[in-house]
């Protein structure tokens, strides 16, 4: 009986926290789509021409442009992180009772998620100096085709370094990275978080540039990359889709330098 009474409270667990996180999910993508209709309610349409206007960069809209790089990559990125998420709640529960729990869930998660809202402050800073430079088109994508290639090729021979690899690795293990990472009490479940977090970061941040490639808000864009970096972490031949990837970034990234010359 107590057995069955503890599988029943485990099966319990798992389905709040992923009924918890697909709600995030759920949310921020739905931010997203507002945010791209507004924008698209900015495109003149008129004599054929989609035109659009950026606004002036303030400190104001520096907060709206952070905010909207915080919410893609809550969108993009916890989907993949569900996997460990679930685990650290099955080891907060044997070494917790009631709603304490739930803590070593939440900080786990606001760990992993700080190190992307980090990247999403960098994110802004690099947009606002490409904009400024005038290297990015109206629909926030790199003006320059050279240097779009550039950076395709970039990430595609990334997807085959060590580094990625490696990160990659600890990604798709995460039994084996809680195993080695984990820390206990609210500041080392936050702590392992945060290593998770840079692990995953180490592992997808060239994905992230191709934003600037297709377009920060391009949606489309943005599910494909979220997609992709899901499959490399959760699915069992999510290993050789990242080089397959890699490899047909470089052949995208060559054939976009080669019309520019």
């Amino acid at each position: 009986m107590t057995a069955e009474w503890f599988l029943a409270t485990l099966r319990h667990d798992r389905a709040v926290v992923l009924a918890s996180l697909c709600a995030v999910v759920l949310l921020a993508w739905s931010y997203l789509l507002l945010a791209a209709g507004m924008q698209m309610d900015k495109m003149d349409m008129g004599g054929g021409q989609i035109m659009v206007m950026l606004p002036e960069w303030t400190p104001a809209y520096g907060v709206v442009v952070f905010v909207m790089w915080a919410v893609m990559m809550v969108a993009m990125m916890l989907p993949s992180a569900a996997p460990v998420t679930l685990l650290v709640a099955g080891i907060a529960r044997k070494r917790a009772a009631g709603a304490s729990a739930a803590m070593p869930t939440v900080l786990f998660i606001a760990g992993y998620l700080g190190v992307w809202l980090a990247f999403a402050a960098v994110a802004t800073l690099l947009q606002w100096q490409l904009e400024e430079a005038q290297l990015l088109s109206d629909m926030m994508a790199m003006a320059s085709v050279a240097v779009a290639g550039a950076v395709l090729i970039a990430a595609g021979i990334y997807q085959w370094t060590p580094l990625k690899q490696a990160c990659l690795r600890h990604c798709r293990s995460p039994l084996e990275f809680l195993l080695f990472h984990w820390r206990d009490g609210a500041a080392g479940a936050f702590v392992s978080g945060v290593r998770h977090g840079a692990f995953c970061f180490g592992c997808c941040w060239m994905l992230m540039a191709l934003l600037f490639v297709g377009g920060v808000m391009n949606l489309a864009w943005i599910g494909g990359i979220a997609l992709l970096v899901l499959i490399e972490k959760v699915m069992p031949w999510g290993g050789w889709m990242g080089r397959a990837t890699g490899a047909v970034m470089i052949a995208w990234g060559v054939g976009t330098l080669a019309v520019t010359l």
